[in-house]
């Protein structure tokens, strides 16, 4: 028998120490055996879901319905599930949660976003090491300009770009240098010529 069709009798016939640790073998299905089955969060089962940070994370979500320290943990050997976890259940920010959320430069701009939701040096710093992600910070969370954001943001043109028209909203000499020559140089320069029209109106 294996971890699906354990569940799947069990399901039918009720649960048994058997068929529970069988379907523990997999984390899918130790969490659907205690959603279907037990109908109620067990050590056993949990212990299987943590064996893998989006199983950690659902069991936390669907099972247990409140934050512990072991689906944490396991949840927080990702990045995004990290972010999830913090955002979905526990009920505030966490050093550790916000931590690993910073390996990756998109899920600090969303921990800044969704979680903090205020500015915080570490996720700025991380949501820098990515154009993209240093653009969103500056427009969405520091909703204003930044020596760091701007720098980063100018790695590529259109971000430069962006970042120029709904940040800086205006010239500034390191947007220009990374925008000049390229194709984004001609829409640079008609919205500066628009804001030139909109001050003299």
């Amino acid at each position: 028998m294996n971890p699906k069709e354990a569940y799947k009798y069990a399901e039918k016939y009720g649960p048994s120490e058997e068929t529970r640790e069988i379907a523990c073998e997999d984390p899918e299905f130790a969490i659907k055996y205690a959603e279907n089955v037990d109908k109620c969060p067990r050590d056993d089962t949990r212990e299987a879901a943590c064996k893998h940070p989006i199983y950690a994370y659902k069991y936390a979500y669907f099972i247990d319905q409140e934050p512990r320290e072991d689906t944490r943990k396991a949840a927080c050997k990702d990045s995004e599930y990290a972010y999830f976890y913090a955002r979905d259940i526990d009920p505030e920010s966490r050093e550790d949660t916000k931590k690993i959320a910073c390996k990756s430069p998109y899920y600090a701009y969303l921990y800044a976003k969704d979680v903090d939701k205020k500015p915080h040096e570490n996720t700025r710093k991380s949501a820098c090491k990515d154009p993209q992600g240093a653009y969103s910070y500056a427009l969405e969370i520091d909703k204003h300009p930044r020596e760091d954001t701007r720098k980063a943001a100018c790695k590529e043109p259109i971000w430069a770009y962006l970042y120029a028209k709904d940040v800086d909203k205006g010239f500034h000499e390191d947007t220009w240098k990374t925008i000049k020559n390229t194709g984004f140089e001609k829409s640079y320069n008609k919205f500066l010529n628009q804001i030139e029209k909109e001050k003299i109106i």
